[in-house]
C-alpha cells in the first residue's frame, strides 16, 4: 500500500546508515525477542556467520494483562511463548499504521484449548492483548521484516517472554500461576544467548520442545 511504502522510503536512509556502522546487511534473516519486563522488543538480523546480531532495542508502549500467557478470547492478555510470522501476516492497511500478525494460536495454544485472534504488533502506541510500537518504531521493524522477505526468508520467529529469564525475578514469583509455563520458555531463551541461532521450536504432547540450530 501507499502506506507502507512511504514509510519504507522514509525511513530507509537512516536504516541503511545504522546497518552499515554495524556491519549488517539490508535483507539479512530477521529474528524477534519480545519480553514484557522490561516492555522491549529486540531485533536481530543474521551475519554472515550466520549468529545473529542485535539491531536495536525498541520500547513497547503498550501491553496488556500483565505476565502470563494469553488463553481466552477477551481476557486481555498479550500472549506470551513461540510465534512465526509469515509475509501473509503482514498487514500493511491496519488501522493502527502497520501491524503484523503473531499467529495466535500456535500449536501449543490450540493444544491447551487457548482462544483469541488478530494478535498484533503494531503501531499507534495503544492496545488490548497485542503489542503497540510507536509509529517511527514500527516502520523500521515493518521495514526489516519486508526486506527479509523480499531477500527470501519464508518465516520469522517471534520469542515472546514475560521477562529476561537470566534474571533473578523468577525467583521473585514462587508462587505465580504460569512458573510452570515459563519454565517451558527458560531452554529457548538460554539456546538464544549461548549461540546466537534462533532454536527450533515444536510442541509435544502440549509442550514446548526446544532443539538448537547449527549456523
Amino acid at each position: 500500500t501507499r502506506r507502507s511504502q512511504s514509510a519504507m522510503e522514509r525511513v530507509n536512509p537512516a536504516l541503511q546508515s545504522e546497518l552499515s556502522r554495524l556491519k549488517l546487511a539490508y535483507g539479512s534473516d530477521v529474528f524477534i525477542q519480545i519480553t514484557k519486563i522490561p516492555n522491549e522488543l529486540n531485533l536481530y538480523l543474521r551475519t554472515t556467520s550466520g549468529r545473529y546480531r542485535l539491531f536495536k532495542t525498541y520500547p513497547i508502549c503498550a501491553y496488556s494483562g500483565g505476565l502470563g500467557p494469553k488463553k481466552r478470547q477477551g481476557d486481555g492478555k498479550s500472549p506470551e511463548g513461540f510465534y512465526t510470522v509469515r509475509p501473509s501476516q503482514m498487514n500493511p492497511a491496519s488501522s493502527y499504521h502497520l501491524s503484523f500478525n503473531l499467529g495466535y494460536p500456535n500449536a501449543y495454544d490450540r493444544s491447551r484449548g487457548y482462544t483469541g485472534d488478530f494478535l498484533m504488533v503494531h503501531g499507534r502506541c495503544a492496545s488490548i492483548g497485542c503489542y503497540a510500537m510507536t509509529d517511527p518504531a514500527i516502520e523500521e521493524i515493518w521495514t526489516l521484516m519486508s526486506a527479509a522477505f523480499d531477500a527470501g526468508q519464508t518465516e520469522i520467529p517471534v520469542h515472546i517472554f514475560p521477562y529476561k529469564l537470566n534474571w533473578p525475578l523468577r525467583t521473585a514469583l514462587p508462587n505465580h500461576p504460569d512458573r510452570a509455563f515459563w519454565t517451558q520458555l527458560s531452554p529457548a531463551w538460554r539456546a538464544f544467548a549461548e549461540t546466537k541461532i534462533p532454536p527450533k521450536i515444536s510442541v509435544a504432547d502440549g509442550q514446548y520442545v526446544v532443539s538448537e540450530r547449527q549456523p
